[in-house]
């Protein structure tokens, strides 16, 4: 049964050359109150609010749109409570393979990687390609060797793996053949979108994708226009969720496009996006960010971990659809 979207949160951030907004997620998917541990939710609420924080401290300070999304999305890396870095999805073949997209919205330079098993940090891989390309998106092995030949931190591959996502791959490989990969989508990307003081934008997204998915598999965080997008002017956004679908959808860039052709409000542009891959079967989220600071989050599932901070003083963390 299709679900309806569910809008997020929308905060007007101010117009001025003050302003700064920060939004993330965690991922969406079957997110209810009866399934946490002992301190778990509260434990996901802290690690949210960690990287909210990291991120807000650097736009705070004056810092750039595109270094606050990365030391973001960085820190939810860092946590084992998402599926990014520590604690990333496992493949049918029990390994972590990471995804990671990062763009600046005033030069419209990009950078993302897929297939990372060996370097700690995909979104600081994505951001020194980035930087350093002369190409945008690396694949694989070639993707950590880039990271060694520039000195980017290095672990073995059972560093990103936890007790609790081989339990979920267990879980899953005892359904039998049925269930070709995790649907539930508990446990979902992470991404960070910003405004700085200068009125620039970046977005940044990581992943460990699908609890199940066949090794070589590409979702779409790592998609410029699919997963992640910034362009000043419009917007930027990251998105969780059906990979396979947002691609479809061209989720990202659909609701850039729609500010620009259609003139839709933010909130209204983040809805129909999300309806449209709701359409083609798939489920998630989005959280976006258009050039006035503006921050919209929408989802059609039933929870979504996300947070937001702006000059103005919001700070926002929440968990479930309603909230």
């Amino acid at each position: 049964m299709r679900l309806a979207v569910l809008a997020g949160l929308l905060l007007a951030a101010p117009v001025n050359a003050e302003g700064w907004s920060l939004a993330l997620h965690g991922g969406a998917g079957v997110i209810a109150r009866d399934q946490f541990g002992p301190g778990e939710e509260a434990a996901i609420r802290e690690a949210l609010g960690k990287a909210l924080e990291t991120g807000a401290a650097i736009l705070g300070a004056g810092g750039s749109a595109l270094d606050a999304v990365e030391a973001t999305v960085a820190a939810l890396e860092a946590s084992p409570h998402f599926n990014a870095g520590v604690g990333a999805a496992l493949t049918l073949a029990g390994t972590a393979e990471l995804d990671a997209a990062i763009m600046d919205g005033a030069t419209r330079r990009a950078g993302a990687v897929t297939g990372v098993t060996t370097t700690r940090s995909p979104i600081a891989l994505a951001r020194k390609l980035m930087e350093t390309g002369p190409h945008v998106f690396l694949a694989g092995p070639a993707a950590d060797a880039f990271a060694r030949r520039h000195g980017l931190p290095q672990v073995p591959n059972s560093h990103f793996i936890t007790p609790e996502r081989q339990r979920m791959l267990k879980e899953l490989n005892a359904a039998g053949p049925s269930a070709s990969f995790d649907a539930t989508l508990r446990f979902g990307t992470v991404g960070a979108v910003a405004r700085d003081r200068a009125g620039n934008l970046a977005a940044a997204t990581s992943t460990g994708g699908l609890t199940g998915k066949a090794p070589g598999r590409v979702g779409d965080a790592p998609v410029i226009g699919a997963g992640t997008l910034a362009e000043n002017g419009a917007c930027a956004v990251s998105a969780t969720g059906s990979g396979e679908i947002f691609i479809r959808a061209r989720a990202a860039g659909q609701i850039c496009d729609r500010l620009r052709f259609l003139g839709q409000p933010l909130q209204a542009a983040a809805e129909a996006a999300i309806a449209d891959v709701g359409s083609l079967g798939g489920s998630g989220g989005v959280v976006a960010l258009d050039a006035k600071g503006a921050i919209a989050f929408a989802m059609n599932s039933p929870g979504m971990y996300r947070a937001a901070a702006t000059a103005a003083g919001r700070r926002e963390i929440r968990i479930f659809a309603e909230e």
